[in-house]
């Protein structure tokens, strides 16, 4: 089984994290576990040609490994093996092409339980997760 485990370094990831690694049968008979971070553009190519393309890369290279880091620590802890990535962009479309490039066959990923109002207005990340994937994903409180 391949394992998504969606981060954004927050107190929902890292309960994601703990999740995962309380289920030991998902890390047996080959199966990987992909801590995965998505750091939204914040920039235009306008202000990368003022900024300078340097500066902004290593704005997101930090951002993301802040981001990865809490669910990394835990796993680590637990001995539990996994790989690291993150790129930058529209978090639920690169979590599709994430999971369709590599044969993942579930998400793991902690919700902010914003509420339903808000859910209604705004729409989530969790749920525009559900509406752009086809494999099952797994919300954790």
């Amino acid at each position: 089984m391949n394992i998504l485990l969606a981060a954004d370094g927050s107190e929902f990831t890292s309960k994601a994290a703990e999740y995962v690694a309380a289920h030991p049968e998902w890390h047996q008979n080959g199966a990987q576990l992909h801590i995965f971070h998505v750091e939204p553009g914040v920039t235009s190519n306008r202000a990368r040609a003022v900024l300078s393309s340097d500066a902004v890369d290593n704005y997101y290279k930090e951002e993301s490994r802040a981001a990865l880091a809490p669910a990394e620590n835990i796993l680590r802890e637990k001995n539990i093996p996994f790989q690291s990535s993150y790129v930058v962009g529209d978090i639920a479309e690169r979590i599709r092409d994430y999971v369709e490039k590599n044969g993942i066959d579930m998400i793991v990923m902690g919700s902010h339980g914003s509420g339903a109002i808000r859910n209604l207005v705004m729409g989530s990340i969790a749920t525009k997760v559900l509406a752009v994937t086809t494999v099952p994903v797994l919300i954790v409180r």
